[in-house]
């Protein structure tokens, strides 16, 4: 099996990288202009995989909403390009989208089958690239919602809690947004093994279970030692550019497809390979 994997600087593609040694082919931004059809095309054409992982996308949720053309660029036009040179070389395609595409107010996990209503421009691009890559390629496309993303070196939610832990002896962490934290390197094995046990189509991934921000804080520090207060806030206190889902936890109504480890043992993994 050879996987070409975008975003292969990225969380999930360091991870699928790690999972898949000699077999995987990883490109980065560098490497590849996913919003460049002709590009995306020769890629497939030079390497000829059986699977594509596309794992590059805009993932700047407030730099959405001022970058609009940039946005809809990298996660709409890029997975029509990406689901088009898949079908033209017979590779699968699993593809990444987002709890963002809810709008949050349902109060419990996400189904497949729930409406979408995102709320945010970021949220709306990763709902049009969806339906980009299945309508390109409906036959062999997998949309894998997952969500809050990390790994032990990325930019991401734990490693903003260990760097501000160093300097403060009090954090301050909003506890009115809920989600399921998903540990990269317990994700990307499942996604790469996920078109031989699921039908194409759309499915959930994420960390099992439903936690806050700063439930999710708290478990860092502790994971890591450290004995930093965390106390609660709104968003309201912390404003952005884009709306956050409040509630935006992911489950699946599919028997088939498979189940991550508890939100708490991805901590656990990714702390004890925390990269300073």
């Amino acid at each position: 099996m050879t996987v070409l994997v975008t975003g292969a600087g990225g969380q999930l593609g360091r991870a699928a990288l790690r999972e898949l040694g000699a077999d995987g082919i990883g490109l980065r931004r560098a490497d590849l202009d996913v919003t460049d059809a002709a590009a995306v095309l020769a890629a497939a054409q030079q390497h000829q995989p059986t699977l594509i992982l596309h794992a590059a996308a805009w993932t700047d949720v407030d730099g959405a909403e001022t970058d609009r053309d940039g946005a809809y660029r990298a996660n709409v036009l890029a997975n029509r390009h990406v689901a088009e040179a898949a079908k033209a070389v017979g590779a699968r395609l699993v593809t990444l989208s987002t709890d963002f595409v809810f709008d949050g107010r349902k109060g419990e996990p996400y189904v497949e089958s729930d409406t979408t209503n995102p709320i945010s421009y970021y949220g709306e691009t990763k709902l049009l690239g969806e339906q980009a890559a299945l309508e390109a390629y409906p036959e062999a496309t997998w949309v894998v919602r997952t969500a809050w993303v990390y790994d032990e070196q990325g930019t991401n939610f734990p490693r903003l809690i260990m760097r501000l832990s160093e300097t403060r002896d009090v954090l301050r962490v909003v506890e009115d947004q809920i989600g399921s934290p998903t540990y990269a390197g317990h994700l990307a094995p499942l996604l790469l093994s996920l078109p031989d046990v699921v039908p194409a189509g759309v499915h959930h991934l994420a960390g099992t279970g439903a936690v806050t921000r700063l439930e999710w804080a708290e478990a860092v520090l502790a994971a890591a030692g450290r004995t930093t207060v965390v106390e609660g806030a709104t968003s309201d206190e912390f404003p952005t550019p884009a709306e956050r889902p409040s509630y935006s936890a992911l489950g699946s109504e599919r028997a088939e497809t498979p189940v991550l480890p508890p939100w708490r043992a991805g901590v656990a993994a990714c702390m004890a390979g925390y990269v300073a």
